[in-house]
């Protein structure tokens, strides 16, 4: 999943017959390196210049879930820049900018700068259709770009356009501006993490009372509840033998300004809001530094600070004014016990890093009543400062059944919907508390507002949109070969209606020896991922993760497997999200990396695909026993249900060139006639394949 961000000037044709060769140079590279800034700066990749469009990609490479979000934030900064650089010899430059999210097939090699062909589907021009639609100066957002910025960006609807090769009009909104999302609400019961929280108060209690910082990590996946716990902690600890306690949080949003949670926190303490004038904000920082800094560093304090909150981007002004605010929140908390709370530090960068650090070790040297309370994911370490016991960690895991049983009622009451549903949405939920209300939300939410994803069958429920997000950022963080084999898993366990699958099985569909296998399958079951069934077979923990994994999969290669299992394909894989219909959704990497087996690597562990060797008569790997009951077997002994599908029998040879979509040539010919009589189709695919692939 990429989200492609397509820009070009309005009236370029116009501008360009009034000016002269180097003055279009001229013109073409300064607004080039200002557009490439921008899309740095928010972590975009220029996959290539088009006369005066410009194309990149968020989210190619690797993805936290967020990649909608920062191209629509690079979008609307790109017109800013502009303004801020005028182009010399030209009037002001307008731009229009189109934002699409969708599947794609990605060239992991190819993804950098002017990596033209990196990204190949249906939503590279959608992109590139969508800006047509844009005001000057303005940004168009598909569907799926409009649900995963909602809440995150400000947006109006405007009536669907007719984009070429659509069938149907296309829903469009107009990004207007960022927004500072609104903190989650956080009603009813506190359902299984007492425990956490009489642990984590304790500790910040025993700060206070001995005056020795502590820094506490809440650990736990996205959706977790880790932002919840928080919230009852600060509920918990307002006081501490009478004394009041101040708390300022702050939160990492996914955006480059490297010190923004840094101006939440002299925000927090200032008591002062977003979208307070200069003037209010000035006046209030002077009264909230009385006290705390030198009378005669007053004026110079504030002025850094009002720096810092303008302006968190800004290199020097947001580096002074960290610095003056490490020094007022140790004043604070010699004057009054303090608490510095940051959630999803995992996104932070290092100077936000380096201000909590040094924040702590000054604290720590002055013997202070300081916390630092930091939330993250599992994957992210820091490197904690301090002595080994003024740091500690704190998991937050999966609720238990019962307690997860017991939060789904209480949001499905709350959603006037009956309890009794409780027990389809279980095994979706897995432990988390976010994912349950996503659930939960989504049951209630009108079809037209749904994300088009595979309703599983297990599931019978489509997968919320920000539980999508999350789950696909999650398979990108494995490497080629881990998720190739989660993947094959995944792959093998739908088709086998849920059996466990071996490693021999995993071993043949990707091309690998069982010991090859045997080591990945193990570390994905150390790593919570997979789950060992009684029989000595795999399937994928989360029932969720094993659906969005095979949704991933080609059409080709699921129609196969759903033909071997003898059911319709749509009975077992359903159509693929409509925006990406002629996209695979895929990271490819270099063909040495994952050996192609009988379906492909390219199609389980998202890699390209060598030329097919020679078929080696293998059966296909079922990891549940025999053929199912009618299945037909060929004259090579492989089965399958109805019409024979025989996925087996691909050899790899990791030198073999990739094939890459060219015009067909005489050797082209002939690799199609050599594959018409080994009884292969020019796809690659065995002959007897169901229509459907």
């Amino acid at each position: 999943m990429v989200t492609v961000l397509f820009a070009d000037i309005v009236g370029s044709t116009a501008l360009v017959d009034r000016l002269d060769p180097e003055d279009v140079r001229a013109l073409q590279r300064a607004y080039f390196a200002t557009v490439a800034g921008v899309l740095r700066r928010w972590h975009g990749v220029v996959e290539k210049y088009v006369g005066d469009a410009v194309m990149a990609l968020f989210g190619a490479r690797e993805s936290d879930g967020f990649d909608a979000y920062r191209a629509v934030r690079a979008a609307l900064d790109i017109q800013r820049a502009l303004d801020r650089r005028p182009v010399p010899g030209a009037p002001r430059l307008r731009v229009r900018v189109g934002v699409a999210t969708g599947e794609a097939l990605v060239d992991l090699a190819a993804t950098h700068d002017g990596g033209h062909g990196a990204a190949s589907g249906a939503v590279t021009s959608t992109a590139a259709r969508l800006q047509e639609y844009a005001p000057p100066g303005g940004v168009a957002l598909c569907a799926a770009t409009h649900r995963a910025t909602v809440g995150l960006i400000d947006q109006r609807r405007v009536p669907p356009v007719a984009l070429a090769g659509k069938a149907l009009p296309v829903d469009v909104w107009h990004a207007t501006g960022a927004t500072r999302p609104a903190p989650a609400p956080h009603e009813g019961p506190l359902v299984g993490r007492r425990r956490e929280l009489a642990t984590a108060r304790d500790l910040i209690v025993r700060a206070v009372r001995d005056r020795s910082p502590r820094w506490l990590s809440l650990v736990g996946p996205a959706g977790s509840g880790r932002s919840r716990l928080l919230h009852e902690l600060r509920r918990a600890v307002p006081t501490v033998d009478d004394v009041p306690v101040r708390w300022c949080v702050a939160h990492c949003p996914p955006c480059p300004e490297a010190l923004a949670p840094v101006a939440d926190l002299v925000r927090g303490a200032a008591g002062l809001r977003a979208d307070d004038p200069p003037p209010v904000v000035r006046r209030r920082l002077a009264a909230a530094l009385a006290g705390l800094v030198p009378p005669a560093g007053l004026t110079e304090a504030v002025s850094a600070l009002e720096g810092l909150l303008a302006r968190p981007d800004a290199a020097r002004e947001a580096a002074r004014g960290a610095e003056v605010a490490r020094e007022v929140l140790l004043s604070l908390a010699a004057r009054e016990p303090l608490v510095v709370a940051v959630d999803d530090l995992d996104r932070a960068t290092g100077e936000l890093n380096r201000f909590l650090h040094r924040l702590f070790a000054a604290a720590t040297a002055r013997s202070l009543p300081l916390a630092v309370v930091a939330l993250h994911r599992p994957e992210w370490a820091d490197v904690l400062p301090g002595a080994r016991d003024r740091r500690h960690r704190l998991d937050v895991p999966p609720l238990r059944p019962v307690e997860t049983g017991r939060l789904l009622r209480h949001l499905l009451r709350r959603a006037d919907r009956p309890a009794a549903e409780a027990a389809r949405l279980l095994p979706l939920a897995g432990g988390s508390p976010g994912r349950a209300a996503a659930y939960v939300a989504s049951l209630d939410v009108a079809p037209t507002d749904v994300a088009p994803t595979d309703v599983a069958p297990t599931a019978l429920l489509p997968v919320p949109e920000s539980v999508r997000r999350e789950v696909d950022a999650r398979l990108d963080r494995l490497d080629g070969v881990r998720r190739a084999a989660l993947t094959a898993v995944a792959a093998l366990g739908v088709a086998a209606l849920g059996a466990g699958v071996t490693a021999s099985a995993v071993g043949r569909l990707l091309g690998w020896s069982p010991a090859r296998a045997v080591p990945e399958l193990r570390a994905l079951a150390a790593s919570g991922l997979l789950v060992c069934r009684a029989g000595g077979g795999y399937a994928v923990a989360d029932p969720v993760l094993r659906e969005v994994a095979y949704a991933r999969l080609p059409r080709a290669v699921r129609a196969a497997i759903a033909g071997w299992a003898g059911q319709p394909a749509d009975a077992v894989a359903p159509a693929r999200r409509p925006a990406a219909a002629a996209a695979t959704a895929s990271e490819a990497a270099p063909a040495s990396a994952v050996p192609v087996g009988p379906v492909g690597a390219h199609a389980v562990g998202r890699q390209p695909l060598p030329s097919p060797a020679t078929t080696s008569g293998a059966p296909w790997p079922t990891g549940s026993g025999p053929a199912p009951a009618g299945a037909r077997t060929d004259r090579a002994g492989r089965s399958g249900a109805g019409r024979v599908v025989d996925l087996s029998g691909w050899t790899a040879d990791p030198d073999a060139p990739v094939e890459h979509d060219r015009a067909p040539s005489a050797g082209a010919a002939r690799s199609d006639r050599r594959r018409r009589r080994e009884g292969r189709s020019a796809w690659g695919l065995p002959r007897g394949t169901p229509a459907a692939a």
